[in-house]
């Protein structure tokens, strides 16, 4: 079966008659995230996230979205160990609900708390945490990820706000970064958008007030300051593939 939300193999919806008896013991196994470059972060993130990862844009229907870039071909995730755990201090929240997410009623009107049965932490043995009690009722540790899953759609929606108006600004651009190796070959990463400094500078006093009443004016400095952090995805692509040194550029796509 395709994977679902990037990250996801098979969601199903949690209900005490299949998944009465199970329990979930987190490991430190990122294995389910090996084949993403990038994941979505929602706005509050920004500020964790600017010191480790490229933070850029994309545009998804009429949405625009922070994402935090994890690597430069499409299928690999640099910030993955050997042992696959993950090599950055801060894990971005998409990352944390694993195993669980919200599924939306066609109306858009009802969530429904799924899970990713594969994940291995998941178990009938006792090990962990019970979804169910004996009585067939949620658990406390259902209610927490239930909470952490309504706090993540809020901010996802906050995110969304914050997007459309960088849009509405015309404030984006097209962007695209090449790593060239030392064997010289190049390595394109497109499809991303970027804060137009330029664009940024022009824009008249008035809306710049704004952007700083909201502290999106910080976040927009926070994910220009993180551009930086691609030498850093350069890097640990160059280690992937046994070399000591390459070359990164950033540029407005023509």
């Amino acid at each position: 079966m395709a994977k679902q939300l990037l990250i996801y193999e098979s969601a199903v919806p949690v209900n005490a008659a299949t998944h009465g008896s199970l329990s979930f013991e987190p490991v430190p196994d990122y294995t389910f995230a090996a084949s993403i470059n990038a994941v979505p972060l929602t706005a509050v993130e920004i500020i964790a996230a600017a010191p480790e990862y490229a933070i850029v844009f994309v545009a998804s229907g009429d949405d625009v979205m922070p994402v935090a870039v994890l690597g430069v071909r499409t299928d690999q995730n640099l910030f993955l160990s050997s042992d696959s755990r993950w090599e950055a201090k801060y894990v971005p929240a998409f990352i944390r609900r694993y195993p669980f997410v919200f599924s939306m009623s066609a109306d858009q009107k009802t969530l429904t708390l799924c899970i990713d049965e594969t994940h291995p932490g998941f178990n009938r043995d006792g090990r962990g945490e019970r979804l169910f009690d004996e009585a067939g009722k949620p658990t406390p540790y259902v209610d927490r990820v239930l909470g952490f899953l309504k706090d993540y759609q809020a901010h996802a929606e906050r995110t969304r706000s914050f997007g459309k108006r960088l849009k509405d600004l015309g404030l984006l651009e097209a962007m695209e970064a090449v790593v060239t190796t030392p064997g010289g070959e190049q390595v394109p990463l497109r499809g991303f958008l970027a804060v137009s400094r330029d664009r940024l500078r022009a824009l008249e006093g008035e809306k710049l007030a704004e952007l700083a009443s909201t502290d999106e004016l910080e976040l927009i400095y926070l994910h220009l300051f993180s551009m930086r952090n691609f030498n850093d995805v350069k890097d640990r692509f160059v280690g992937a593939i046994g070399k000591s040194t390459a070359a990164v550029e950033a540029t407005a796509a023509s």
